[in-house]
């Protein structure tokens, strides 16, 4: 009987903190594709941000492994290792380096972010790294506006040109592909966002509904987010 390679499933960000939206976007990904695994990767110097991530990089790794340990995922300090940018295409070398193929790494991303892959670093040569699979987000581009044929060839220089007909999801997850692809996951995700979380912190609001138990706690015990007091005038 053949053994057939595992399926990775990559989720990358700052997670300041890491939220429902996050997990049941990846959550989603590994029930559609039949992903094996689910790897977490807080980011040490995210790229796309101009200001530094209010939460240290101990604690969102803490944080990220606290909700992954909720949901049967991995949490990796591969980024968090590496100096400078956080950049994904420098992370899925380092996962070939370590003997994954192309075609088992799935990166799960938002179709919010999706939208936006034109500036990241190493485009289009990216697309060749890895399968992406795009998320619905609410508020954000549709999935379908985004990728008409939710299985292209990443290796096609039209990879990202609206074109042929859509499969349907029983053969786009049954088809072993021949090269890195382009995935669409349509999902009803809770509309969060890391911002409002920190905003809700700040003042005062609950937060359970956004983000695990375990990471609510972590939050409050560590006072993160919180405003700093302001010293009294004499």
């Amino acid at each position: 009987m053949p053994v057939t390679s595992p399926r990775i499933g990559i989720l990358g960000g700052t997670f300041d903190p890491i939220h429902l939206g996050h997990l049941e976007a990846a959550s989603a990904a590994r029930r559609e594709l039949s992903l094996d695994r689910i790897l977490i990767l807080p980011a040490r110097t995210p790229p796309h941000r101009s200001i530094e991530p209010r939460a240290s990089a101990f604690h969102r790794f803490a944080m990220a492994a606290l909700a992954a340990a909720e949901r049967d995922m991995i949490v990796s300090d591969l980024e968090l290792r590496r100096d400078g940018p956080s950049y994904t295409s420098l992370t899925l070398e380092a996962l070939h380096r370590e003997g994954f193929m192309p075609t088992q790494l799935y990166f799960i991303t938002g179709s919010d972010a999706f939208a936006e892959l034109s500036s990241w670093y190493n485009y289009p040569r990216i697309l060749q790294f890895t399968n992406f699979v795009v998320v619905s987000r609410p508020g954000a581009p549709h999935v379908s506006d985004l990728i008409t044929n939710p299985r292209l060839r990443a290796s096609d220089s039209d990879a990202l040109r609206r074109g042929s007909p859509k499969p349907s999801a029983e053969s786009a997850q049954s088809a072993i592909p021949t090269g890195p692809t382009v995935l669409s996951v349509e999902a009803d995700t809770p509309d969060v966002s890391s911002t409002e979380v920190r905003r809700r912190v700040g003042a005062g609001e609950p937060i359970e509904s956004l983000v695990p138990s375990s990471v609510a706690g972590h939050i409050r015990r560590h006072r993160l987010y919180v405003p700093a007091p302001v010293a009294a005038v004499m």
